[in-house]
């Protein structure tokens, strides 16, 4: 692992373990656009987020309905909450800041925040159709 991903699990277990309703973990990622540049489809972002896999689960976190919300703003930023399958997750500080990553490496996309959110708590219920059929193939 790399000093920058212990650095984000580190943030992100500190952040569990404290039950204030202030504490939040958030991943960034990406740069504002320039003047003029047309911002990036929700279609291509969702494309990017479906980049990322869960490596325990061969599932795409999208698929898997971690992503709880994508708000696009005028100027190209992205703004999206996310969960974890649970608070303990082994991969709690990389999947965060992989979807920051996937996401503003999308043309049309500028800087990108990803909230972890724990309410409501991830259930299977969440998942994408698509999500259900990949795991009956396992």
């Amino acid at each position: 692992m790399t000093e920058e991903t212990n650095q984000n699990e580190a943030q992100l277990l500190e952040a569990m373990s404290i039950k204030d309703e202030q504490t939040e973990y958030k991943a960034t990622s990406g740069k504002s656009l320039s003047e003029g540049v047309l911002k990036a489809s929700l279609e291509a972002i969702v494309e990017a987020i479906r980049q990322v896999y869960d490596p325990e689960i061969p599932i795409n976190v999208y698929d898997m309905g971690l992503i709880y919300a994508i708000c696009q703003q005028e100027n190209g930023d992205v703004l999206i909450d996310m969960s974890l399958t649970a608070p303990g997750c082994p991969v709690a500080g990389v999947l965060p800041q992989q979807v920051a990553d996937a996401v503003s490496s999308t043309e049309g996309v500028g800087k990108v925040e990803v909230k972890v959110v724990w309410e409501p708590q991830w259930t299977i219920e969440r998942m994408t159709d698509e999500g259900k059929a990949m795991i009956d193939l396992f």
